[in-house]
């Protein structure tokens, strides 16, 4: 799987996250300061090119880290046809594929712990989307919210 990754600053918990991508066998483009000789980088902007990279299709999916989380959040679901989820806990990670279709993992750089942010990944990789009828509702539903917000 091909996954952008971003955040606003590089720390030990943005490298223990692509280290374990790519031990699973995950290909990682990097923005913000995760990028190659990049500086430091405002949330808004690392997040945006990773939305941007999963809305366009050049990744499967993205993750992205700001200080609480919430600013990443705010950021990437501005993105048409991004559904970000901000996860502080496997059961949330899990829940925000289930039923929300999940296509951008959001962590928070000050409240995650490597071993959270590795029960979270496991999560999200092993839990597929639902495609029951109600949950394919609810998306018809997100659908509709994102052409309203865009007049």
């Amino acid at each position: 799987m091909k996954i952008a990754i971003g955040s606003d600053e590089r720390t030990y918990l943005t490298d223990k996250v692509i280290e374990e991508l790519l031990r699973r066998g995950h290909e990682v483009l990097r923005f913000g300061a995760l990028a190659e000789n990049q500086p430091e980088i405002d949330w808004p902007i690392s997040t945006s090119k990773v939305a941007f990279a999963v809305a366009n299709h050049e990744v499967d999916e993205g993750i992205v880290f700001c200080w609480t989380g919430t600013g990443a959040s705010i950021a990437a679901n501005k993105v048409k046809g991004i559904r970000a989820a901000l996860c502080h806990d496997a059961e949330t990670a899990r829940g925000a594929r289930i039923w929300n279709h999940a296509n951008v993992l959001v962590l928070s750089l000050r409240a995650t712990t490597e071993a959270i942010a590795l029960e979270i990944l496991d999560a999200w990789f092993v839990t597929p989307y639902s495609n029951d009828e109600w949950n394919i509702k609810q998306m018809e539903r997100i659908s509709k919210l994102e052409k309203v917000a865009s007049m």
